[in-house]
């Protein structure tokens, strides 16, 4: 299976060289990966090429045109979600859409402020959902971009991300077009497209056959936890846990001794078990001090807690 990503830009060559680099051109060579990039001045119909205008109430900066965007959508056979094309007008057209579309009307029940009738829902129940395919707006207001949703994304057939630009994009594509808004984290960049090379590169590593080791993609960093681990090593005690939403651990290689530190020793005495307690212990450390924040959602024994609280206390 090949997964395809569609980038959508003003600056398709910005991603020239981290197409033709790494794990990523290996992947596309062996047809496991796709990447096509798509112009946004291609859709546009002035002399100038026009993709951005100012904003209407107002304010700084310009504003990503919704029309060029559509036009590119359309062209990669993405139409506007059947929900985002019911709620289109009045209510009473919003009704008038819904009965043809699915034979039933929405619900409705008195509003307590005016007695009038309110829609409580406009929803086509039995509607076929988009195909394996998710329209994705990278943009600083989005949910955030983790490992978790590069799972989600890596089991997908098709990923379109829609880079931004300026003040930030027209809300009606993010209302007609997109499944979701993602953020890679709590700053502002000039643009989508760091993003959306963030976005392919997390996600392609996740898909089978992309990495030469496929356990690389469980243990690491905000990996799995222990008991959804599909890798093992036959007759061999496994000598890592699962992260199970925690930092890594360190890693150490040769020389066994460099500017006057040397690799713990437990690493090198073959001993699998107590490597593996070594090495949780140290996802325990690195994560309260670097990110404390993941404790709360991370899959912990009752050993783990038992050495938390030892660490905890050893730093009070």
């Amino acid at each position: 299976m090949c997964m395809k990503f569609e980038i959508v830009t003003i600056f398709p060559d910005f991603f020239a060289g981290f197409l033709e680099n790494g794990i990523l051109r290996r992947a596309q060579a062996e047809g496991l990966v796709t990447v096509g990039l798509h112009d946004l001045r291609k859709y546009t119909h002035d002399r100038h090429r026009t993709v951005d205008d100012r904003p209407f109430g107002g304010g700084e900066g310009m504003v990503l045109k919704a029309e060029p965007l559509a036009e590119a959508l359309a062209e990669l056979g993405i139409e506007a979600k059947a929900e985002a094309q019911l709620y289109q007008g009045t209510p009473s057209q919003a009704v008038e859409k819904l009965v043809r579309a699915t034979g039933q009307g929405p619900d409705i029940k008195p509003a307590e402020s005016t007695g009038a009738l309110a829609l409580e829902t406009i929803s086509a129940p039995d509607a076929t959902p988009r195909s394996r395919t998710r329209v994705i707006l990278l943009s600083a207001q989005g949910r955030p971009f983790t490992q978790a949703v590069a799972r989600e994304l890596a089991t997908l057939d098709r990923v379109v991300l829609l880079c931004g630009r300026y003040e930030g994009v027209d809300e009606r594509i993010n209302q007609l077009y997109c499944d979701m808004e993602l953020s890679i984290g709590d700053y502002v960049l000039s643009g989508g497209e760091l993003a959306a090379a963030v976005v392919v590169d997390a996600t392609m590593r996740l898909i089978p056959g992309v990495l030469g080791n496929e356990a690389s993609g469980e243990f690491e960093s905000f990996g799995v936890a222990d008991a959804d681990i599909s890798t093992h090593d036959e007759g061999v005690p496994r000598s890592q846990h699962g992260a199970g939403g925690l930092l890594d651990y360190p890693h150490y290689t040769r020389p066994a001794e460099f500017g006057g530190l040397r690799v713990p020793e437990v690493l090198m005495n073959g001993d699998h078990k107590q490597i593996r307690l070594w090495r949780r212990e140290q996802q325990l450390r690195k994560t309260m001090t670097n990110r404390p924040d993941l404790l709360e959602f991370a899959a912990l024994s009752e050993d783990d807690r038992q050495l938390l609280q030892s660490i905890w206390e050893e730093k009070s």
